[in-house]
């Protein structure tokens, strides 16, 4: 019989997503086939399925924990806000169009999205001894408890014991874990089976009385105290999360051997990701900026991508930081200026909508410095592929997830030829790249995972630098970095009170 164990928060950031992650790895080890599940993600961040299915990454990282290949059942409902009162929402993989919060939480769509949730779920349990569930946010959010499908109701319906985690580097842990016990339903408390204090600092005697106090106020046991890392690297998914890693080049120190590269936050960014690999390098100092003073002679600038494409490049000029690009490109002698999905669409001369995909904005005038058309589809481009780079030969994959086509109005060199789609060898064009590699374009999410093509990319900003290239990179196991994370965990938590809490009824 498939096992269930859920993990809920006192609210988002409190380290949910890496808790599940751990656990996946940990019951892996245990010699469990186990796969990961949340019933409900809202995130920028998402991921194609060789299925050619959209799914948010935090549940990618956990399928890979699990040594598994993603898929749309382990994450049914993706929300992708496109603005401040609507999004996106994808079902089983695939977008059904945007709705705004009242036409989600309406009585037929949530009865019909939570049969969904129910149909992956139960297609998990067909293959899987033991699926280890995330919540989202807080399951006591008053004003959204009655829509909830994702954090007690879901845990209801698997039958699953729930462990509560709170943050207790954000201070007020213990009135956090208090307080939501008391905000629960009886009926809801009672699934509540242990609690994990994650991000702590300093020496664990000194906790002691609060745990005892914990325990004995609730009547429920802790389970573990995670301590606060910084050495293990797993992607990390929440806007929430790149709101701590906003930070001006000043601030990350101007030291000349490194290479400043200035990623753009466009309120709407997606897939940052793509640059985690970059930040990891021992000659980057990568910043995330979203002030146009923080433009401080870069060595690189990066246009991420964006759930809305129009608004945030409408933002870009509001703010001044589009003017600001565009006198660095004037004057900045060597900067590199990169756009990626969205981004490569705002470096052209205009942007139509004519459909309102994205935006009420029909129409739209980009930077203007590739001469680029892009029209929006309502056929989302979804897919694997695998490329190389023109010039060099370096071999990259990752996915494209676009509503845009975008057409060069005269003959630039691709920046990449895709040779791969869906399984399938094909010969296309990808991107763009200036004659000086000044400018460069591509739909390609996850450029810069590949070793080979990150160090050559690195090389060419070296040398227009004036230093000389360098052999040594980012030597990542994405698989060690898990084994390290599940060790933390076991080391840290009572692992016989787990696995009693997961086989009671």
């Amino acid at each position: 019989m498939t096992k269930a164990i859920q993990v809920c928060g006192t609210g988002s950031g409190v380290g949910k997503s890496v808790i599940v992650t751990a656990l996946c790895r940990l019951f892996l080890q245990d010699g469990f086939r186990v796969c990961p599940f949340k019933a409900q993600n809202m995130s920028l961040n998402s991921f194609v399925t060789k299925d050619r299915e959209e799914m948010g990454r935090a549940q990618v990282t956990q399928a890979q924990a699990c040594c598994l290949e993603p898929r749309a059942d382990m994450n049914p409902i993706l929300i992708k806000p496109t603005g401040d009162t609507a999004s996106q929402i994808i079902v089983q993989g695939r977008p059904i169009g945007n709705m705004t919060a009242r036409e989600y939480q309406n009585k037929k769509t949530k009865a019909g999205l939570f049969k969904k949730v129910k149909e992956s779920f139960n297609r998990l349990k067909k293959e899987y001894e033991l699926i280890i569930i995330e919540g989202a946010g807080s399951p006591v959010e008053i004003n959204l408890k009655k829509h909830d499908r994702v954090n007690m109701r879901m845990a209801s319906f698997a039958n699953a014991p729930v462990i509560l985690a709170g943050d207790i580097d954000k201070g007020g842990v213990f009135a956090s874990l208090v307080g939501t016990l008391e905000l629960l339903e009886e009926k809801e408390r009672k699934l509540i089976r242990g609690f994990i204090i994650n991000k702590f600092r300093g020496d664990r005697r000194l906790l002691r009385d609060g745990l005892d106090f914990l325990e004995e106020k609730t009547g429920i046991p802790v389970i573990g105290v995670i301590p606060y890392f910084k050495d293990i690297r797993i992607p990390e998914e929440d806007s929430v999360v790149l709101e701590n890693r906003v930070k001006s080049l000043e601030s990350r120190g101007k030291t000349k051997e490194k290479i400043k590269i200035a990623v753009i936050k466009l309120p709407h960014i997606s897939n940052f990701t793509d640059f985690d690999a970059l930040e990891n390098e021992a000659d980057v100092n990568l910043s995330y900026i979203n002030n146009k003073d923080e433009l401080d002679s870069p060595d690189v600038i990066i246009l991420p991508g964006t759930k809305n494409t129009i608004k945030d490049l409408l933002w870009l000029k509001e703010s001044g930081i589009a003017k600001q690009i565009l006198r660095t490109m004037d004057y900045g002698l060597w900067t590199v200026l990169i756009g990626i999905c969205g981004g490569y669409q705002m470096l052209g001369e205009k942007i139509y909508d004519a459909k309102k995909i994205e935006s009420d904005n029909r129409e739209v005038d980009g930077l203007g410095v590739l001469p680029l058309i892009t029209n929006f589809k309502k056929a989302k481009a979804l897919s694997q592929v695998k490329a190389e780079e023109i010039d060099s030969g370096h071999r990259v994959s990752g996915y494209e997830i676009h509503h845009g086509r975008t057409k060069c109005l005269k003959k630039l060199q691709p920046l990449f030829k895709i040779i791969e789609r869906e399984g399938k060898c094909i010969d296309e064009p990808d991107g763009i790249a200036s004659a000086d590699r000044r400018i460069m374009a591509t739909y390609i999410h996850g450029v810069f995972d590949k070793p080979g093509y990150r160090r050559s990319f690195l090389n060419r900003i070296r040398i227009r630098k004036g230093l000389a290239p360098s052999s040594e990179g980012l030597r990542f196991n994405l698989d060690k970095e898990f084994d390290k994370l599940a060790d933390l965990v076991r080391r840290n938590i009572d692992i016989k009170l787990l696995y009693k809490i997961l086989n009671c009824k």
